[in-house]
Protein backbone atom coordinates (compact mmCIF):
# COMPACT_ATOMS: atom_id res chain seq x y z
CA UNK A 1 0.00 0.00 0.00
CA UNK A 2 1.21 3.64 -0.75
CA UNK A 3 3.00 5.67 1.91
CA UNK A 4 2.93 9.30 1.56
CA UNK A 5 4.32 11.69 3.25
CA UNK A 6 1.71 14.30 4.87
CA UNK A 7 2.24 18.07 5.25
CA UNK A 8 0.51 20.76 7.30
CA UNK A 9 -0.40 23.54 5.15
CA UNK A 10 -3.04 25.34 6.83
CA UNK A 11 -3.89 25.98 10.59
CA UNK A 12 -7.11 27.99 12.32
CA UNK A 13 -7.41 28.29 16.20
CA UNK A 14 -10.32 29.72 18.48
CA UNK A 15 -9.41 29.92 21.83
CA UNK A 16 -9.72 31.22 25.02
CA UNK A 17 -5.81 32.95 24.19
CA UNK A 18 -6.85 34.32 20.86
CA UNK A 19 -9.39 33.65 17.87
CA UNK A 20 -6.20 33.20 15.16
CA UNK A 21 -2.76 31.79 15.12
CA UNK A 22 -0.63 34.89 15.48
CA UNK A 23 -2.53 36.21 18.62
CA UNK A 24 -2.64 33.09 19.93
CA UNK A 25 1.36 31.96 19.84
CA UNK A 26 1.75 35.57 20.51
CA UNK A 27 0.48 35.49 24.17
CA UNK A 28 1.21 32.02 24.71
CA UNK A 29 4.98 33.11 24.14
CA UNK A 30 4.64 35.76 26.21
CA UNK A 31 2.50 33.49 28.77
CA UNK A 32 -0.84 35.45 29.15
CA UNK A 33 -3.34 33.62 30.59
CA UNK A 34 -7.30 33.47 28.93
CA UNK A 35 -8.11 31.82 32.29
CA UNK A 36 -10.42 34.00 34.23
CA UNK A 37 -13.79 34.12 36.16
CA UNK A 38 -16.76 32.83 34.06
CA UNK A 39 -18.92 34.93 32.80
CA UNK A 40 -21.90 32.85 33.00
CA UNK A 41 -25.30 33.77 34.91
CA UNK A 42 -24.74 30.62 37.25
CA UNK A 43 -20.90 30.92 38.17
CA UNK A 44 -21.89 31.62 41.92
CA UNK A 45 -23.67 28.25 42.14
CA UNK A 46 -19.63 27.20 41.28
CA UNK A 47 -16.95 25.98 43.31
CA UNK A 48 -15.08 25.87 40.24
CA UNK A 49 -15.60 29.44 39.19
CA UNK A 50 -12.87 29.99 36.55
CA UNK A 51 -12.85 28.76 33.29
CA UNK A 52 -11.23 29.76 29.57
CA UNK A 53 -13.92 31.21 27.71
CA UNK A 54 -13.81 32.37 24.32
CA UNK A 55 -14.39 35.89 23.50
CA UNK A 56 -16.10 35.27 20.21
CA UNK A 57 -19.58 36.86 18.18
CA UNK A 58 -21.11 33.96 15.97
CA UNK A 59 -23.57 36.56 14.78
CA UNK A 60 -20.45 38.36 12.96
CA UNK A 61 -19.57 35.61 11.11
CA UNK A 62 -23.28 33.23 10.69
CA UNK A 63 -26.59 34.17 9.67
CA UNK A 64 -29.79 33.85 11.73
CA UNK A 65 -31.07 31.02 10.12
CA UNK A 66 -27.33 29.12 10.12
CA UNK A 67 -27.22 29.77 13.52
CA UNK A 68 -30.18 28.21 14.10
CA UNK A 69 -28.36 24.81 13.28
CA UNK A 70 -25.14 25.65 15.02
CA UNK A 71 -24.32 24.34 18.52
CA UNK A 72 -21.14 26.86 20.20
CA UNK A 73 -18.70 23.94 19.46
CA UNK A 74 -19.99 23.54 15.75
CA UNK A 75 -19.53 27.31 15.24
CA UNK A 76 -16.05 27.07 16.50
CA UNK A 77 -15.34 24.23 14.57
CA UNK A 78 -16.59 26.20 11.33
CA UNK A 79 -14.50 29.35 12.26
CA UNK A 80 -11.18 27.42 12.70
CA UNK A 81 -11.81 25.23 9.77
CA UNK A 82 -12.19 28.78 8.17
CA UNK A 83 -9.39 29.70 9.44
CA UNK A 84 -7.21 26.67 8.13
CA UNK A 85 -8.39 26.98 4.78
CA UNK A 86 -8.02 30.26 4.00
CA UNK A 87 -4.29 29.68 5.22
CA UNK A 88 -3.38 26.77 3.20
CA UNK A 89 -5.11 28.55 -0.01
CA UNK A 90 -6.94 25.47 -0.96
CA UNK A 91 -9.66 25.98 -3.84
CA UNK A 92 -11.69 23.03 -3.74
CA UNK A 93 -12.49 22.33 -7.53
CA UNK A 94 -14.57 19.04 -8.28
CA UNK A 95 -12.12 16.20 -8.17
CA UNK A 96 -10.69 17.71 -5.14
CA UNK A 97 -13.94 17.89 -3.60
CA UNK A 98 -14.38 14.10 -4.16
CA UNK A 99 -10.51 13.89 -2.53
CA UNK A 100 -11.02 15.67 0.72
CA UNK A 101 -11.29 14.33 3.72
CA UNK A 102 -13.15 15.63 6.99
CA UNK A 103 -11.74 14.30 10.72
CA UNK A 104 -13.22 16.21 13.89
CA UNK A 105 -12.46 15.47 17.17
CA UNK A 106 -15.07 16.38 20.37
CA UNK A 107 -15.60 15.09 23.78
CA UNK A 108 -19.71 16.08 24.16
CA UNK A 109 -20.54 17.38 20.92
CA UNK A 110 -23.14 19.58 21.35
CA UNK A 111 -23.49 19.82 24.86
CA UNK A 112 -24.26 23.84 25.43
CA UNK A 113 -27.70 22.00 23.28
CA UNK A 114 -28.25 19.56 24.93
CA UNK A 115 -28.26 21.17 28.74
CA UNK A 116 -30.49 23.73 27.03
CA UNK A 117 -33.28 21.15 25.77
CA UNK A 118 -33.36 19.58 29.42
CA UNK A 119 -33.78 23.07 30.55
CA UNK A 120 -36.90 23.57 28.66
CA UNK A 121 -38.63 19.83 29.24
CA UNK A 122 -37.56 19.52 33.05
CA UNK A 123 -37.17 22.87 34.40
CA UNK A 124 -39.26 25.10 32.64
CA UNK A 125 -42.37 22.12 31.88
CA UNK A 126 -42.41 22.82 28.51
CA UNK A 127 -44.18 20.05 26.06
CA UNK A 128 -42.46 20.61 22.60
CA UNK A 129 -38.73 21.87 22.15
CA UNK A 130 -36.66 23.41 19.43
CA UNK A 131 -37.11 21.13 16.21
CA UNK A 132 -33.07 21.05 15.44
CA UNK A 133 -31.35 19.58 19.46
CA UNK A 134 -30.77 16.64 17.86
CA UNK A 135 -28.74 17.38 14.47
CA UNK A 136 -27.70 20.34 16.56
CA UNK A 137 -26.53 18.20 19.48
CA UNK A 138 -25.32 15.23 17.46
CA UNK A 139 -21.10 14.85 18.07
CA UNK A 140 -20.67 14.40 13.95
CA UNK A 141 -22.73 17.58 13.56
CA UNK A 142 -19.22 20.27 13.10
CA UNK A 143 -17.69 17.71 10.47
CA UNK A 144 -21.03 17.16 9.01
CA UNK A 145 -21.55 21.28 8.53
CA UNK A 146 -17.84 21.48 7.23
CA UNK A 147 -18.67 19.29 5.02
CA UNK A 148 -21.55 20.43 3.68
CA UNK A 149 -20.03 24.14 3.46
CA UNK A 150 -17.10 23.31 1.12
CA UNK A 151 -18.65 20.20 -0.62
CA UNK A 152 -16.18 17.64 0.51
CA UNK A 153 -17.35 14.33 -0.23
CA UNK A 154 -14.13 12.11 1.23
CA UNK A 155 -14.11 10.60 4.50
CA UNK A 156 -16.23 12.38 6.85
CA UNK A 157 -15.44 11.02 10.30
CA UNK A 158 -16.09 12.45 14.03
CA UNK A 159 -13.85 10.94 16.78
CA UNK A 160 -15.13 10.97 21.00
CA UNK A 161 -12.33 9.83 22.81
CA UNK A 162 -12.32 12.19 25.58
CA UNK A 163 -9.08 14.49 25.83
CA UNK A 164 -7.43 12.83 23.09
CA UNK A 165 -10.41 13.43 20.16
CA UNK A 166 -8.88 15.62 18.23
CA UNK A 167 -5.26 14.52 18.26
CA UNK A 168 -6.57 10.78 17.05
CA UNK A 169 -9.05 13.16 14.22
CA UNK A 170 -5.34 14.49 13.15
CA UNK A 171 -3.76 11.28 13.39
CA UNK A 172 -6.08 9.17 11.40
CA UNK A 173 -6.81 12.10 8.76
CA UNK A 174 -2.74 11.65 8.12
CA UNK A 175 -3.20 7.92 7.91
CA UNK A 176 -6.04 8.13 5.47
CA UNK A 177 -3.59 10.41 3.22
CA UNK A 178 -0.61 8.31 3.48
CA UNK A 179 -2.19 5.44 2.18
CA UNK A 180 -3.70 7.16 -0.78
CA UNK A 181 -7.95 7.18 0.51
CA UNK A 182 -7.67 11.18 0.07
CA UNK A 183 -5.43 14.04 -1.44
CA UNK A 184 -6.11 16.26 1.68
CA UNK A 185 -7.97 16.57 5.03
CA UNK A 186 -9.67 19.12 6.95
CA UNK A 187 -8.62 17.82 10.82
CA UNK A 188 -8.74 19.03 14.32
CA UNK A 189 -11.59 19.34 16.78
CA UNK A 190 -14.13 21.51 18.74
CA UNK A 191 -15.53 21.94 22.52
CA UNK A 192 -17.66 23.68 24.24
CA UNK A 193 -18.59 22.27 27.83
CA UNK A 194 -18.84 25.58 29.88
CA UNK A 195 -22.44 24.70 30.87
CA UNK A 196 -23.81 24.54 34.78
CA UNK A 197 -24.18 20.74 34.53
CA UNK A 198 -21.11 20.02 32.84
CA UNK A 199 -18.86 22.06 35.39
CA UNK A 200 -20.99 20.78 38.44
CA UNK A 201 -20.46 17.19 36.93
CA UNK A 202 -16.29 17.65 36.96
CA UNK A 203 -16.77 19.37 40.09
CA UNK A 204 -17.96 15.96 41.54
CA UNK A 205 -15.31 13.95 40.23
CA UNK A 206 -12.53 16.52 42.37
CA UNK A 207 -10.57 17.22 39.56
CA UNK A 208 -10.96 21.07 38.92
CA UNK A 209 -8.76 23.41 40.16
CA UNK A 210 -9.47 25.40 43.17
CA UNK A 211 -9.61 29.17 41.82
CA UNK A 212 -6.51 31.19 43.19
CA UNK A 213 -8.56 33.93 44.98
CA UNK A 214 -5.21 36.44 44.52
CA UNK A 215 -4.91 35.59 40.66
CA UNK A 216 -7.52 33.67 38.62
CA UNK A 217 -5.76 33.55 35.66
CA UNK A 218 -2.73 31.61 37.29
CA UNK A 219 -5.54 28.93 38.74
CA UNK A 220 -4.30 26.62 36.27
CA UNK A 221 -0.23 25.46 37.36
CA UNK A 222 0.47 22.35 35.84
CA UNK A 223 3.72 20.36 37.17
CA UNK A 224 3.93 23.20 39.93
CA UNK A 225 3.92 21.24 43.80
CA UNK A 226 1.00 23.88 44.62
CA UNK A 227 -0.90 22.59 41.93
CA UNK A 228 -4.87 21.66 42.30
CA UNK A 229 -6.20 20.63 39.02
CA UNK A 230 -7.22 21.23 35.68
CA UNK A 231 -9.24 23.97 34.00
CA UNK A 232 -12.23 23.81 31.58
CA UNK A 233 -12.15 25.54 28.78
CA UNK A 234 -13.60 25.73 25.03
CA UNK A 235 -13.18 26.47 21.44
CA UNK A 236 -11.47 24.53 18.71
CA UNK A 237 -8.30 24.14 16.52
CA UNK A 238 -8.17 22.67 12.75
CA UNK A 239 -5.53 21.92 10.29
CA UNK A 240 -5.29 21.26 6.37
CA UNK A 241 -3.28 18.32 5.74
CA UNK A 242 -2.31 17.30 2.30
CA UNK A 243 0.23 14.57 0.52
CA UNK A 244 3.57 15.95 0.07
CA UNK A 245 2.73 15.45 -3.88
CA UNK A 246 -0.58 17.21 -3.93
CA UNK A 247 1.34 20.28 -1.80
CA UNK A 248 4.03 20.80 -3.92
CA UNK A 249 1.76 20.69 -7.48
CA UNK A 250 0.26 23.44 -6.33
CA UNK A 251 2.53 25.20 -4.98
CA UNK A 252 1.26 25.60 -1.03
CA UNK A 253 3.29 26.85 1.83
CA UNK A 254 3.98 24.11 3.97
CA UNK A 255 3.92 25.02 7.64
CA UNK A 256 5.86 21.50 8.90
CA UNK A 257 5.06 17.51 7.93
CA UNK A 258 3.51 15.12 10.09
CA UNK A 259 5.66 12.64 10.38
CA UNK A 260 4.58 10.29 13.54
CA UNK A 261 1.46 9.37 15.06
CA UNK A 262 0.68 6.79 17.60
CA UNK A 263 -2.01 5.85 19.26
CA UNK A 264 -3.10 3.34 22.16
CA UNK A 265 -4.71 2.66 25.73
CA UNK A 266 -3.39 1.90 28.81
CA UNK A 267 -6.31 -0.93 29.38
CA UNK A 268 -5.66 -0.07 33.14
CA UNK A 269 -8.05 2.71 34.55
CA UNK A 270 -11.64 4.45 33.38
CA UNK A 271 -10.34 7.92 35.04
CA UNK A 272 -6.59 7.33 36.57
CA UNK A 273 -3.81 7.69 33.69
CA UNK A 274 -1.64 4.47 33.16
CA UNK A 275 2.39 4.98 32.84
CA UNK A 276 3.07 2.12 31.08
CA UNK A 277 0.38 3.05 28.36
CA UNK A 278 1.80 6.85 27.56
CA UNK A 279 5.46 5.45 27.07
CA UNK A 280 4.06 3.12 24.55
CA UNK A 281 2.14 5.34 22.65
CA UNK A 282 5.10 8.04 22.43
CA UNK A 283 7.46 5.33 21.49
CA UNK A 284 4.79 4.07 18.70
CA UNK A 285 4.80 7.57 17.45
CA UNK A 286 8.88 8.03 17.47
CA UNK A 287 9.13 4.30 15.61
CA UNK A 288 6.35 5.57 13.27
CA UNK A 289 8.72 8.94 12.16
CA UNK A 290 11.38 6.81 11.96
CA UNK A 291 13.68 9.21 14.21
CA UNK A 292 14.96 8.57 17.90
CA UNK A 293 14.12 10.51 20.84
CA UNK A 294 17.12 12.30 21.11
CA UNK A 295 16.44 14.09 17.71
CA UNK A 296 13.04 15.43 19.11
CA UNK A 297 13.54 19.94 20.35
CA UNK A 298 10.11 20.15 22.05
CA UNK A 299 7.75 18.01 23.84
CA UNK A 300 4.05 19.93 24.08
CA UNK A 301 2.92 18.04 27.01
CA UNK A 302 -1.01 16.69 27.93
CA UNK A 303 0.12 18.23 31.30
CA UNK A 304 -3.59 18.80 33.00
CA UNK A 305 -2.04 20.41 36.44
CA UNK A 306 -3.89 17.02 38.42
CA UNK A 307 -1.47 15.85 41.33
CA UNK A 308 -1.60 12.38 39.50
CA UNK A 309 -1.70 12.72 35.81
CA UNK A 310 1.58 15.02 35.87
CA UNK A 311 3.99 12.92 38.40
CA UNK A 312 3.20 10.07 35.52
CA UNK A 313 3.38 12.01 32.18
CA UNK A 314 6.96 13.45 33.70
CA UNK A 315 7.82 9.43 34.67
CA UNK A 316 6.50 8.52 31.50
CA UNK A 317 8.82 11.32 29.65
CA UNK A 318 11.78 10.27 31.48
CA UNK A 319 11.59 6.68 30.56
CA UNK A 320 10.99 7.95 26.77
CA UNK A 321 13.75 10.38 26.78
CA UNK A 322 16.42 8.78 29.53
CA UNK A 323 15.82 9.95 33.40
CA UNK A 324 18.57 12.93 32.22
CA UNK A 325 17.11 14.30 29.41
CA UNK A 326 17.22 18.31 29.23
CA UNK A 327 14.61 18.73 26.10
CA UNK A 328 12.30 21.37 26.81
CA UNK A 329 8.63 20.49 28.31
CA UNK A 330 5.63 22.89 28.62
CA UNK A 331 1.91 22.93 28.92
CA UNK A 332 0.49 25.23 27.51
CA UNK A 333 -2.50 24.56 29.30
CA UNK A 334 -1.46 26.54 31.82
CA UNK A 335 -2.54 29.23 29.75
CA UNK A 336 -5.79 28.50 27.57
CA UNK A 337 -6.84 26.04 30.01
CA UNK A 338 -8.36 22.13 29.14
CA UNK A 339 -10.49 21.94 25.96
CA UNK A 340 -11.32 18.60 26.31
CA UNK A 341 -11.50 17.12 23.15
CA UNK A 342 -10.58 20.58 21.33
CA UNK A 343 -7.20 20.35 23.00
CA UNK A 344 -5.41 17.82 21.17
CA UNK A 345 -5.42 19.94 18.20
CA UNK A 346 -5.03 23.31 19.51
CA UNK A 347 -1.48 22.14 21.17
CA UNK A 348 -0.55 20.79 17.76
CA UNK A 349 -1.06 23.55 16.31
CA UNK A 350 1.10 25.19 19.41
CA UNK A 351 3.63 22.77 18.65
CA UNK A 352 4.01 23.61 14.52
CA UNK A 353 4.03 27.46 15.72
CA UNK A 354 7.05 25.99 18.23
CA UNK A 355 9.01 25.35 14.54
CA UNK A 356 8.04 28.11 12.61
CA UNK A 357 8.84 30.64 15.12
CA UNK A 358 11.67 29.04 16.10
CA UNK A 359 10.37 29.51 19.91
CA UNK A 360 8.76 27.47 22.71
CA UNK A 361 6.14 28.59 24.71
CA UNK A 362 6.36 27.95 28.99
CA UNK A 363 4.76 26.65 31.02
CA UNK A 364 3.03 29.67 33.12
CA UNK A 365 2.59 29.60 36.84
CA UNK A 366 5.01 27.46 37.74
CA UNK A 367 5.90 28.58 41.31
CA UNK A 368 6.78 25.97 43.56
CA UNK A 369 9.44 23.31 42.39
CA UNK A 370 7.96 18.97 43.12
CA UNK A 371 10.44 16.81 43.32
CA UNK A 372 8.29 13.99 41.54
CA UNK A 373 8.27 16.64 38.59
CA UNK A 374 11.93 17.71 37.63
CA UNK A 375 11.98 17.91 33.97
CA UNK A 376 13.01 21.23 32.04
CA UNK A 377 9.21 23.20 32.42
CA UNK A 378 10.57 26.19 30.57
CA UNK A 379 9.06 27.96 33.90
CA UNK A 380 7.06 30.78 33.29
CA UNK A 381 8.82 32.61 30.34
CA UNK A 382 8.87 31.45 26.57
CA UNK A 383 11.83 31.20 25.01
CA UNK A 384 12.56 32.62 21.44
CA UNK A 385 15.33 32.27 19.20
CA UNK A 386 15.72 28.14 20.30
CA UNK A 387 16.43 25.32 16.86
CA UNK A 388 13.21 23.58 17.15
CA UNK A 389 12.69 21.13 14.06
CA UNK A 390 11.16 18.34 15.57
CA UNK A 391 8.32 18.62 18.37
CA UNK A 392 6.13 15.96 20.23
CA UNK A 393 2.62 16.78 21.58
CA UNK A 394 1.20 14.54 23.95
CA UNK A 395 -2.86 13.78 24.48
CA UNK A 396 -3.78 11.28 26.97
CA UNK A 397 -7.36 10.75 27.60
CA UNK A 398 -10.03 9.54 30.40
CA UNK A 399 -10.99 5.55 29.20
CA UNK A 400 -7.06 5.52 28.50
CA UNK A 401 -7.29 6.61 25.10
CA UNK A 402 -3.97 8.19 24.30
CA UNK A 403 -2.38 9.88 20.94
CA UNK A 404 0.64 11.44 20.37
CA UNK A 405 1.86 13.54 17.19
CA UNK A 406 5.25 14.71 16.18
CA UNK A 407 5.80 16.90 13.58
CA UNK A 408 8.86 18.48 12.07
CA UNK A 409 10.16 21.26 10.16
CA UNK A 410 9.46 20.71 6.41
CA UNK A 411 12.60 20.30 4.23
CA UNK A 412 14.59 18.41 7.05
Amino acid sequence: MNSRRVVVTGMGVVSPVGNDCGTFFDNLLAGRSGIRRLSASFVDRLTANVGGEVDYDPATRFGKAKLGLLDRFSQFALEASAQAIQDSGLEFDEPLKARTGVFVGTGLGGACTIESGYEEIFLQNKNRVAPYIVPRAMNNAAAGHISIDYGLRGPNVTYSTACSSSAVAIGEACRTIRHGYADAAIAGGAESLLTLGTIRAWEALRTLAVTDTDDPAASCRPFSKDRTGLVLAEGAGMVVLESLEHALHRGAGIHAELIGYGAGSDAAHLTRPGLEGQVEVMRQALADAGISADEVDYVNAHGTATLAGDVIETAAIKRVFGAATGIPVSSTKSMHGHLMGATGAVEFIASVLAIRRRAVPPTANLRVADPECDLDYVPNRGRKDVEVRTVLSNSFAFGGSNAVLIARAFGD
